[in-house]
C-alpha cells in the first residue's frame, strides 16, 4: 500500500494528515485521490460506509481550489444535517493549514440568515443538504454558477430520501464543464441514472464488489415471535455486556418507544430521529460519542450522520423497506479496520427477506439462538469477574482496609468471592430464572394452511402499488391502524390497484368492523372477505353492513399522523424491573 506522500498531496495537506494521525490511505483513498488530482474528470466511486470517502474527495478538492479567491468553487451535497456537519468539520481539519480557506455548512434547522452571511464572506467550499441548498438558491443567497467541483456524497441515500428533484434543480444552476464526483455505498438503478444524466464519461472505481457488504462485519439473525421482539433485544444486550451499538427501527414512533422502554428498564440508551430538534440531536450524539449512551436507537435517515469508529454491534430491530438500506446500517460497525456484528431480529414472515439481503451483500447470515437466562447470567458473571481481575488497585483505599478486614475477618476467601459476585449475579438470576425460550422454528407464513378449513380469513382491500404500498408498508399500515401484532397480519399480496391479506379468524369481526366506512386521506378504504384464499384475482364477496353510515372517530383518520390508542403494545409487556445503570 502506498503512503499519502505517494498520492501527490501538497505539504499543507500532508501536515494536516500527520496531525490527524492518518498513517496509510484506505483503499478508496488510494484509488480515488491520484485520479482526481491528476485529471479533470467525473468520477463514480462505490465504497462502503466507513471506508474514508470524505478524505477521498476532500483532499483533492482542497488541493485544487484557489483559497485566495472568495468565489465558491466546490459544492458537496449530503443527505442529512448530521452528515453535512460531519463533512464540514472534517474538511476544516484537512484544510487547517490552507490559509484563507472558508468551508461553510448549509442545512435546515439553523438560521438561514447566518448561513448566508458565512457564504457572503467568501466560502470556497459549501457543504449542504439538498433542501436548504435549493431554498438558498431560490432566494439568491448563494451563487454556484462558477463552481468547478461538485460532490454527491451518499448518493444512494439522497435518492432514497426523495431528493432527486432537488438535486436536479441544484445542478441546473452549476456550469456544464464542472467535475462531478459521485460517492455511494450501493449502485441501484436510480444512482446509475444520475451518473448517466449529470456526468460525462465518468471513471469508476469500486472497493470490493458493487453493493457488497463490508468484510469486517459478520451477519446474524434471530427468529422470534413479533410480540417477543423487545424481550429478544434486551437479551442480546445482556448477552453482550460491553455492547456499544446502534439499534435501527423503521419509524420515528418505534424508535422513540424502544428507547424509552430501554431507559425505563435501566439501560444506557437514547433515541435519534427526525422529530428531535437540532439541539436535541446534538446532545444525543455527543453523549453517544462519549459512550455515555451504550445503545443508540435510530431511524435510517437520522443515522446517516453517525460516524463513530468503535461501534461493536448494529441491531436491526426491524428490517428496512429497501434491502440496500441494510448495507448502510451494517456499515455503521466494522469501521477503521475493526470487526463488528450486524444482528437482525426477525419474525417468521420476514425470514425470506434474509435470503434477499444475502444475495445483495454477497454475505451469508448465521442463524443464532437467543440466549436463555442461565447463559446470560454466566456471561454477566464472567464479565464482572474479568473487570475486577483487570482493575488497577487504587491505593487510596488503603486507609479503609482495617475496617473492611474487621468486617470480613470471619469470612473465608471463597465466601467473600461468592458474596461479592452475588450482588450482580442475583439481580440477573432473579429476573431470568423463570424466563421462557424466545426462539421459534423457521416455518414461514407460506407454511400456513390456507385451505377452506384454515383458521385464517383472507381479505380484499382496494389499495395497492398505485397508492404507494409494497407488502411491508401495507402490513405496517394494517398493523398500525388495527392495533395488531406484526404476525397477526400475514400472506400480504400487493397488486397494482388492490391487495390481499390474512388474519386469524378470531380477528375477522374486528377487521370488518374497523373498515366499515373508513376513510384514509379523504378516500374510502374498502375491505371485504375474499373467496380466493390463495390470492390472484379479486374473486371477492361483498360483506354485509355497508349502510352508508359514518363513524366520526374514523372518517378523518390519517395513518401517518394518528396516535395509537394503546398505551403499551404487546411486545413491550412484562418489562423487567428497573435495573441499575450500566
Amino acid at each position: 500500500m502506498s503512503t499519502f506522500q505517494d498520492l501527490g498531496l501538497n505539504d499543507d495537506l500532508l501536515q494536516a494528515i500527520t496531525d490527524l494521525g492518518f498513517e496509510k490511505p484506505s483503499e478508496v483513498q488510494e484509488k480515488a485521490i491520484p485520479i482526481l488530482l491528476e485529471s479533470e474528470t467525473d468520477l463514480v466511486a462505490l465504497a462502503q460506509t466507513g471506508t474514508g470517502k470524505t478524505a477521498a474527495f476532500g483532499f483533492p478538492m482542497l488541493q485544487k481550489i484557489d483559497v485566495n479567491s472568495r468565489t465558491t468553487q466546490g459544492l458537496i451535497l449530503s443527505p442529512t444535517r448530521e452528515l453535512c456537519l460531519q463533512i464540514t468539520n472534517e474538511m476544516k481539519l484537512y484544510g487547517k493549514y490552507c490559509k484563507g480557506l472558508n468551508v461553510t455548512a448549509i442545512y435546515g434547522g439553523a438560521s438561514i440568515t447566518d448561513q448566508a452571511k458565512q457564504v457572503k464572506k467568501g466560502a470556497q467550499v459549501i457543504v449542504a443538504t439538498p433542501g436548504r441548498m435549493k431554498d438558498m438558491i431560490s432566494r439568491r443567497l448563494v451563487d454556484i454558477s462558477k463552481i468547478e467541483y461538485s460532490v454527491l456524497d451518499e448518493a444512494d441515500e439522497m435518492l432514497n430520501m426523495g431528493f432527486k428533484e432537488d438535486i436536479t434543480n441544484i445542478l441546473s444552476h452549476t456550469p456544464d464543464d464542472k467535475n462531478t464526483w459521485l460517492f455511494s455505498a450501493t449502485m441501484p438503478k436510480e444512482v446509475a441514472a444520475i451518473a448517466k444524466n449529470f456526468m460525462h464519461n465518468p471513471q469508476e472505481i469500486t472497493v470490493g464488489h458493487k453493493n457488497e457488504g463490508s468484510k469486517n462485519v459478520s451477519h446474524e439473525y434471530y427468529l422470534v415471535n413479533a410480540r417477543d421482539r423487545y424481550q429478544a433485544l434486551k437479551r442480546l444486550a445482556d448477552a453482550n455486556p460491553d455492547i456499544f451499538s446502534v439499534i435501527f427501527c423503521r419509524t420515528k414512533r418505534d424508535t422513540q418507544k424502544v428507547a424509552e422502554h430501554l431507559i425505563e428498564d435501566g439501560y444506557s440508551a437514547g433515541a435519534l430521529h427526525g422529530d428531535l430538534s437540532q439541539n436535541q440531536r446534538d446532545l444525543v450524539m455527543t453523549s453517544f460519542r462519549k459512550k455515555q449512551i451504550q445503545m443508540l436507537v435510530a431511524t435510517d435517515v437520522a443515522a446517516r450522520g453517525i460516524d463513530v469508529d468503535d461501534i461493536t454491534h448494529v441491531i436491526n430491530y426491524q428490517l428496512p423497506d429497501e434491502i440496500e438500506t441494510y448495507n448502510h446500517r451494517s456499515g455503521r460497525t466494522g469501521r477503521a479496520g475493526k470487526t463488528g456484528v450486524s444482528m437482525v431480529i426477525v419474525s417468521k414472515s420476514e425470514v425470506r427477506k434474509i435470503k434477499s439481503i444475502e444475495r445483495i451483500i454477497k454475505k451469508q447470515f448465521e442463524k443464532k439462538e437467543i440466549p436463555n437466562g442461565m447463559q446470560i447470567c454466566e456471561v454477566q458473571l464472567m464479565s464482572l469477574a474479568n473487570k475486577v481481575h483487570n482493575t488497577e488497585v487504587n491505593h487510596e483505599i488503603d486507609t479503609y482496609l482495617e475496617n473492611i478486614n474487621q468486617l470480613f475477618e470471619d469470612t473465608t476467601k471463597d465466601e467473600l468471592i461468592k458474596k461479592f459476585f452475588s450482588v450482580e449475579f442475583t439481580r440477573f438470576y432473579n429476573y431470568y430464572q423463570k424466563s421462557k425460550d424466545l426462539n421459534i422454528s423457521a416455518s414461514s407464513d407460506n407454511d400456513r394452511d390456507y385451505s377452506s378449513n384454515s383458521k385464517s380469513t383472507r381479505y380484499f382491500i382496494n389499495v395497492g402499488k398505485k397508492d404507494g404500498y409494497d407488502w411491508m408498508s401495507l402490513k405496517d399500515f394494517l398493523k398500525e391502524i388495527l392495533e395488531l401484532g406484526r404476525d397477526d397480519v400475514f400472506k400480504v399480496e400487493v397488486k397494482d390497484s388492490f391487495s390481499f391479506f390474512n388474519t386469524e379468524n378470531e380477528l375477522k369481526e374486528k377487521v370488518l368492523a374497523f373498515f366499515n366506512d373508513f376513510k384514509h386521506n379523504g378516500r374510502f378504504v374498502n375491505v371485504e372477505v375474499s373467496e380466493n384464499r390463495g390470492g390472484g384475482r379479486r374473486g371477492g364477496k361483498r360483506r354485509d353492513g355497508r349502510n352508508g353510515g359514518r363513524r366520526d372517530d374514523r372518517k378523518n383518520s390519517n395513518y401517518g399522523k394518528s396516535k395509537s390508542r394503546r398505551s403499551n403494545s404487546g411486545e413491550f409487556a412484562n418489562s423487567r424491573p428497573r435495573r441499575s445503570r450500566r
